[in-house]
């Protein structure tokens, strides 16, 4: 089925994930959380780190406390790893119309060089956005079933995303915000994504032009999944380390 976008253009319709994955969401993570010790020897074979800065970033009306082992895991790999101290992610209430807050939040962290932004879904959204609008302070970007590339109405969530938040999907204002938001990064970039995602569209977790890891994974507590842990720290690794001012003026 095919739609007419606010410029006239035919657009393919996305359909959000079907009942049947929707409905599983729950017991498919629970089930990971009661399978996670078996992964252990994959987690710690995973490259170490460099030490550079990395800033977590929770998905949808999720604090910090969502992404903690995400966080103790890459702080044992060697990062110097941060919450993003907002609070609840409630889209640009929490952190302003051009993401001024976010932004603040980022140069404070700044001080050896540019930090590397890890979002989960929505919180990706926000990675992106803060890469696309201060890309001095943003030295790569990782997403996690962040569904920055198609439409919000491929989603079981939008409606969600519209009471938290308190933006319409369908405000030009907001449309123009996510085209924006999709562009290709003047920074490295990576996505995971699953096809069996019961609450996002896979396929818009992921572009043609971004680096893009598949797992198998619901939604909910993909970031704990160890296979998720092990492709981040992957990631990384294959990243050149940031450059602070610093260095540049010894050289």
């Amino acid at each position: 089925m095919d739609a007419l976008s606010l410029d006239g253009d035919v657009v393919a319709v996305i359909p959000p994930p079907s009942k049947t994955l929707w409905a599983a969401e729950l017991p498919r993570a629970l089930w990971m959380g009661a399978t996670w010790w078996r992964h252990r020897a994959s987690l710690t074979a995973a490259p170490e780190g460099d030490g550079r800065t990395v800033m977590a970033l929770p998905g949808l009306f999720n604090t910090d406390g969502s992404n903690i082992v995400l966080r103790r895991y890459l702080t044992a790999k060697g990062y110097r790893v941060h919450g993003w101290g907002l609070g609840r992610n409630r889209g640009v209430r929490s952190v302003g119309a051009e993401a001024e807050r976010l932004i603040a939040r980022i140069e404070s962290l700044s001080d050896q060089g540019p930090v590397t932004l890890i979002g989960i879904s929505l919180g990706g959204i926000m990675a992106r956005m803060a890469a696309q609008a201060r890309p001095d302070l943003v030295a790569g970007v990782i997403t996690i079933a962040s569904p920055y590339a198609g439409p919000p109405r491929a989603t079981n969530v939008w409606r969600a995303f519209e009471r938290l938040t308190g933006e319409r999907v369908d405000d030009p204002a907001v449309i123009a915000r996510s085209t924006t938001i999709a562009g290709p990064l003047p920074c490295p970039s990576a996505a995971i994504w699953s096809r069996n995602d019961g609450l996002v569209a896979g396929t818009i977790c992921r572009d043609d032009t971004t680096p893009a890891v598949e797992v198998t994974s619901s939604h909910l507590w993909v970031q704990h999944r160890p296979q998720v842990l092990a492709a981040v720290a992957t990631i990384l690794a294959g990243w050149p380390p940031p450059v602070s001012d610093q260095s540049l003026a010894a050289r």
